[in-house]
């Protein structure tokens, strides 16, 4: 009799949707341990453009930039789960495709990312005690800062990357004299262009990628980690600062509506609050009529019976701020709320 098919998890190549696929595999096999579980790489048109640009004002991207290839191998039986960072799955999906389930959420927060001054000064001593100091014209100097630097205490006028139009509305909103600045790349890509490129001095990454990849910050502040730049500190953002993006933190697990084989592992899959957090977050950006690049941000929690969320848009002249909360079971219906409430 011929071996039954393995159960194929597609996803992208980069590192962080490795990691992110490797997780689920791993879990599938320790819940179902007589099944066998295949993983599937597939290149999407946003692993295509990375270098092209995530934020040009007045341009529109393509809905799925790194979904739609995952999308199609679902659709036609090359693979049985989709795993998606959920911040990049669109809240419309392709007919006959389902949002599964979520694991656990990881953290939500963002995190700052700049030079180490300390590692900066060493690194110049020893550099002219050994009489190895190299300069070109043009090239600029590269600056560093105390550990633990709040948003609020950077240098005026200091220069902050990110492709994110979320991120760049937020950071413009508590200091309106930063220069916000574009940055494309992986998460160590942009690690490497701040340790490297004097004319930036920080940029925002989200935490779990980070914790994801392996990377951690020590509680002197130096960001570590095997692919992680010498010389960089973090600074954890709280949420009053920066508010994530929708279903940041969280991994999205789609697959087709009608494969009840695999409903079922997924029920095994899922978290019952980061499910019903992300229904309500996706909801409120379905509603403001956005993408994963919109200007808006949401967070949800449960508290007891109750889903409580928080949100913001920068799409039409200043920001507006909105809260509520429901009974779980209205979860999409809080974000609708907000959502008009917002528009």
């Amino acid at each position: 009799m011929a071996a039954e098919r393995p159960i194929i998890i597609c996803t992208r190549g980069s590192a962080l949707a490795l990691a992110q696929a490797n997780m689920i595999a791993a879990q599938c096999r320790e819940t179902f341990p007589r099944l066998r579980f295949e993983l599937k790489i597939i290149k999407t048109t946003g692993d295509k453009l990375q270098k092209a640009s995530m934020a040009k004002v007045g341009e529109a991207l393509p809905k799925g930039l790194f979904t739609k290839e995952l999308e199609v191998a679902l659709v036609k039986g090359q693979a049985d789960l989709a795993v998606h960072s959920l911040k990049d799955l669109p809240t419309d999906l392709p007919a006959g495709l389902i949002l599964a389930a979520t694991p656990k959420r990881a953290d939500v927060r963002d995190v700052l990312i700049y030079r180490d001054a300390i590692y900066l000064e060493n690194l110049e001593l020893k550099a002219q005690n050994a009489e190895l100091v190299e300069w070109s014209p043009g090239q600029s100097k590269l600056r560093g800062f105390k550990p633990y630097l709040k948003l609020k205490n950077f240098p005026k006028g200091a220069t902050i990357a990110t492709s994110s139009t979320r991120r760049k509305e937020q950071l413009l909103a508590a200091r309106p004299d930063l220069n916000i600045v574009e940055i494309r790349g992986n998460v160590t890509t942009r690690m490497q262009k701040v340790a490297e490129r004097g004319e930036l001095d920080a940029t925002v990454l989200a935490l779990a990628g980070i914790t994801r990849l392996n990377f951690s910050i020590k509680p002197d502040g130096t960001l570590i980690g095997d692919a992680v730049p010498d010389g960089l500190l973090a600074t954890v953002l709280d949420v009053d600062v920066m508010l994530p993006c929708v279903g940041q933190g969280a991994i999205g697990i789609e697959i087709r509506a009608d494969d009840e084989r695999i409903a079922k592992i997924c029920e095994r899959l899922n978290h019952f609050n980061t499910f019903h957090c992300v229904t309500a977050e996706r909801a409120f950006l379905r509603g403001m009529g956005g993408g994963c690049q919109s200007p808006v941000a949401a967070y949800a929690e449960i508290n007891g019976s109750r889903v409580e969320m928080r949100a913001v848009s920068f799409r039409e002249g200043p920001a507006k701020h909105g809260e509520g909360k429901r009974p779980i079971a209205e979860a999409a219906m809080l974000g609708e709320e907000l959502a008009a409430r917002l528009k």
